[in-house]
């Protein structure tokens, strides 16, 4: 109880919340690189998954390179991307961890927009089509709103995936929540350390329940078809 007591004396503080090293600053820069990340990989992955599956090509070659991407551990990609930032002389801390993010955030909204448009009802595409409509009315009008659920828990998986792995860019010079964890373990304060972990854990959740609002929201009435990103 003396520990949670102080970690939430570590949170309340007033002192802890100032400056550029406090918590509010952290968590600005956690929340931004977050967001800049995720639609950056959105605005990639997002049409050329809803192009892929809508002509129904590579299945097998698109889901492969997919899956070996998805193997790769997370502190991997954050360590492969600073020696890549460095030669494009971006140098380390933001854009190494801006790199990483964005390679991570990839494979679970490219795999979900492929797998929502390929996944809708054929029955009502050939309606669709029976109907007189165009290839492009077709994936604007029928196929698109049909696969919102499915694309945005896509979105939804890349988000959390995001939060929680930014604390990684502490590792190289980066700030973010992170950089209470990295720096409570260099001076061995676990007060910081619990503290940095829970407010990473809270942001996590807060996007999760975020997103599951927002599909609950957009989801057509009657349709009813579930995420494949875990």
């Amino acid at each position: 109880m003396d520990f949670l007591g102080d970690v939430l004396a570590w949170l309340t503080d007033p002192a802890n919340w100032e400056g550029e090293r406090g918590i509010g600053n952290r968590l600005v820069e956690h929340v931004l690189i977050s967001v800049e990340t995720v639609a950056i990989a959105a605005a990639i992955a997002l049409p050329a998954g809803i192009a892929i599956g809508h002509s129904h090509r590579w299945p097998g070659l698109t889901t492969g390179v997919v899956n070996i991407a998805r193997a790769i551990p997370s502190f991997a990609v954050v360590a492969l991307a600073l020696p890549f930032a460095i030669r494009l002389g971006l140098g380390i801390g933001y854009w190494p961890t801006f790199l990483a993010l964005v390679l991570l955030a990839l494979p679970p909204i490219f795999t979900n927009a492929v797998t929502a448009i390929r996944v809708v009802e054929p029955r009502v595409v050939e309606a669709a089509r029976g109907l007189g409509m165009r290839e492009r009315e077709l994936l604007w009008q029928v196929e698109i709103p049909l696969a919102v659920p499915l694309i945005l828990a896509g979105v939804r998986v890349a988000a959390v995936q995001v939060v929680a792995t930014a604390t990684l860019g502490a590792l190289v010079g980066w700030g973010g929540l992170g950089r209470f964890i990295v720096d409570g373990f260099a001076v061995q304060d676990n007060v910081r350390v619990f503290g940095g972990a829970l407010l990473v854990a809270l942001l996590a959740v807060l996007t999760e329940l975020g997103f599951a609002a927002l599909s609950r929201w957009r989801s057509p009435r009657g349709v009813a078809q579930t995420a494949v990103a875990r």
